[in-house]
């Protein structure tokens, strides 16, 4: 019984070891202060308007990657209010489109609404990244599930955005994804 005891005890010890590094030192323990510094300033409006291409791969459970992907996108901007139109290509033979609508504040802060959303997303821009929070309803052929989603995206070299993702039922990782954007020039 002692055994059991010491088992137990372990078990509890690294469940604890886990929530701590994911909540203090992994992808969730992200701040936007924690990029508010440096010369690259991230500008939705600028980086992110025109035509846009996109490639990136989703991860499943296991870290194994699970999809690869590409997009069209065509981002326009009046002002502080948004529209990105998506055009997905996935190496399963599957499409997929989208459509974001953005409301900046003048404070940095994101507001975003899609139709796969459950309810808004909200999120912040500052310095060199942006990071945006929603609930997404997945298509009936992956599941229909509701899962929370994190985006952040950062600011590369060259106007490049890096997107990672991760993708989250009852507050467990399911599925990440990365992705890189470029506008495309004229």
């Amino acid at each position: 019984m002692v055994g059991l005891g010491y088992v137990l005890l372990g078990a509890a010890l690294m469940l604890a070891l886990v929530v701590i590094r994911e909540r203090w030192a992994g992808f969730a323990a992200q701040r936007p202060e924690d990029y508010a510094k440096g010369t690259q300033q991230f500008d939705l409006r600028e980086h992110l308007s025109g035509a846009i291409r996109c490639e990136g791969v989703i991860y499943g459970p296991l870290g194994r990657v699970a999809s690869r992907f590409s997009g069209d996108f065509v981002a326009s901007w009046q002002g502080n209010r948004g529209i990105m139109r998506e055009h997905f290509e996935y190496d399963s033979g599957n499409s997929q489109d989208r459509e974001w609508r953005l409301d900046l504040g003048n404070d940095g802060s994101i507001r975003a609404e899609a139709d796969d959303l459950v309810g808004p997303g909200e999120g912040q821009q500052m310095g060199s990244a942006a990071r945006l929070s929603y609930r997404i309803r997945l298509p009936k052929e992956a599941g229909g599930h509701v899962l929370s989603v994190t985006d952040w995206m950062y600011l590369a070299p060259g106007g490049v955005v890096v997107n990672r993702s991760q993708f989250r039922k009852f507050g467990i990782t399911v599925a990440e994804l990365v992705a890189v954007m470029r506008r495309v020039e004229a």
